[in-house]
């Protein structure tokens, strides 16, 4: 069993968290083909996206995995006038993870991090561990409370 750093720091946390695997393909890295692998509802699965404001700077989102991130809504939650998404090859500098495996949870730096509020329809929700093919099923509360986060509408 693996353990990636978002786990060792729920771990240490003592925040309770289950974990699944699924195989990797390297052409599909969407979160749609990981709630497939998974076998579980879409909704539930929430993909991490990094973005840049042009006050606020970084900030991290995560939504449902088919749905598409509302950037005026976003900037406005970041207190913004505009907010774009960082640019791809920038992500692991900035964040210390790869696409397909980038998790809000043990970023270099902590960033400011809003949550859908669809999250809170479910009991939990699955997240990147921080490796792809790993994912991380916790309770919107208990990621929101660890990230220091905020539910907020955004897509």
């Amino acid at each position: 069993m693996v353990k990636t750093n978002a786990m060792r720091l729920l771990d240490k946390a003592k925040i309770p968290y289950e974990t699944k695997e699924y195989p990797v393909d390297e052409s599909d890295l969407s979160g749609s083909h990981a709630a497939d692998m998974m076998g579980v509802d879409h909704d539930s699965v929430y993909k991490t996206l990094v973005l840049k404001g042009e006050k606020t700077g970084y900030l991290v989102c995560c939504i449902p995995v088919d749905r598409e991130l509302d950037l005026k809504k976003t900037a406005k939650a970041a207190g913004d006038k505009k907010v774009e998404m960082i640019p791809m090859k920038d992500l692991l500098q900035v964040t210390g993870y790869i696409r397909g495996g980038c998790s809000p949870i043990g970023m270099k730096k902590h960033f400011p991090t809003f949550v859908e509020k669809s999250a809170l329809l479910y009991p939990s929700i699955a997240i990147s561990a921080g490796l792809r093919g790993h994912q991380i099923i916790i309770s919107p509360q208990d990621l929101i409370n660890f990230v220091d986060g905020q539910f907020v509408s955004i897509t």
